[in-house]
């Protein structure tokens, strides 16, 4: 568990008791802080019946606290905790902002942030991944894994990766990463945004919070280009990446079954960018990319029978997720005389009309296995189309 003894002494109300606000309320206690904790599901309490005291803070007089804790969840666009804390002069943080200000406390080490719509849990399991095989001390968090308060501190000269999500950034103020990466951006959680410009807003607010720590962005939509432009203008050091930049060095797209398809390329990209910045050299780079089994149901390689890879894709649950892997395998001339080599097993639940973008890649499909609720819409849909 990562304390501090910055809070000793305070007092915080934490609001929302999950993973990272279960971890933020454990944290506080364990370094001394006095702690109200409060979660609408008995459950949730259940642990900290008797430890701490249990009270809705939009219930109390918040004179005297430091700081209100909400997780990442909650609504600050809606909810009624900003402006009950604001008007007491209360900051409103997450766990990553107890983090940065522990960070005082910690053995010397670095911070690598990682944000972006897409790519964010790849890339931070990618940089994870080559670091702890190149013997580097490495944790993983935020938006990921265990919550990273929760985790035990690294030795000297370790690495924290933190997949970091708008809503997390939200909440964080001081965070000031030594290398801040940005994958992309696109339109997505609009209903916590005034529009896509505030969303946007949001991730560059994290190199907004570096002082001298280096910028990754990857240079390939228009808002990240903006972001750069701005990073670079106000003087500070910045690495604009492209995807090509991996085949110009060397790092062959596929060289990983968990790392196939163009989208992957993008997150091994950033992941290549970052460790250098971190003073691995390519050959060691090079190993954690060959070596990386990929995330649970992302991509997942499972087994190899008989020369036929099986690939676990489960968190593709709709048209513009699946896509990506429909995309990743084309037909190659070398294999099957250049046949389509996909069988794609799809179903499930139904949650869009059509196949959407996955239309564009069924020519890489040689027979397609329709199962669940949506089976039978999905046999209409690709009758005629492929087997």
């Amino acid at each position: 568990m990562i304390t501090s003894p910055a809070f000793a002494g305070q007092r915080f109300a934490v609001l929302g008791l999950a993973r990272s606000g279960a971890a933020a309320a454990e944290a506080l206690m364990a370094s001394g802080a006095e702690v109200v904790a409060w979660d609408r599901q008995d459950v949730a309490r259940a642990p900290f019946e008797g430890r701490c005291q249990l009270v809705d803070p939009l219930e109390l007089d918040l004179t005297g606290f430091a700081g209100v804790i909400v997780s990442p969840g909650v609504p600050l666009n809606t909810h009624p905790i900003g402006p009950h804390a604001w008007q007491y002069g209360l900051p409103v943080i997450g766990d990553i902002e107890l983090f940065a200000m522990a960070r005082a406390s910690l053995p010397p080490h670095k911070v690598v942030g990682i944000t972006g719509t897409n790519g964010k849990s790849t890339t931070t399991a990618l940089v994870h991944h080559i670091l702890t095989e190149a013997g580097v001390p490495s944790v993983m968090g935020g938006n990921i894994g265990e919550a990273i308060l929760a985790q035990t501190p690294l030795a000297e000269n370790g690495v924290y990766v933190l997949e970091l999500s708008s809503f997390q950034l939200d909440l964080t103020f001081t965070l000031d990463c030594d290398v801040a990466a940005l994958t992309n951006i696109t339109p997505d959680h609009l209903d916590r945004y005034a529009g896509f410009a505030a969303y946007a807003a949001s991730k560059e607010r994290l190199f907004a919070m570096q002082e001298t720590g280096t910028a990754l962005i990857c240079d390939e939509d228009a808002p990240t280009s903006a972001i750069a432009d701005r990073i670079a203008a106000a003087g500070k050091p910045i690495v604009r990446i492209k995807t090509d930049d991996l085949a110009a060095a060397g790092f062959a797209e596929g060289r990983s079954p968990s790392l196939a398809g163009p989208h992957n390329a993008q997150n091994a990209a950033v992941a290549v960018a970052i460790c250098r910045q971190l003073g691995l050299n390519d050959a060691t780079i090079a190993h954690g990319l060959a070596s990386y089994r990929g995330l649970p149901h992302r991509m997942e390689r499972v087994c190899d029978v008989n020369g036929v890879v099986y690939i676990n894709d489960s968190k593709a649950t709709n048209a513009a997720s699946a896509a990506p892997a429909l995309a990743a395998f084309t037909p190659d001339a070398a294999i099957n005389d250049g046949a389509p080599r996909i069988h794609w097993i799809v179903g499930g639940l139904p949650k869009e009309d059509g196949l959407g973008a996955c239309g564009d890649h069924l020519g890489n499909v040689a027979a397609a296995y329709t199962v669940g609720e949506a089976g039978p819409v999905f046999a209409d849909l690709l009758e005629g189309r492929v087997r």
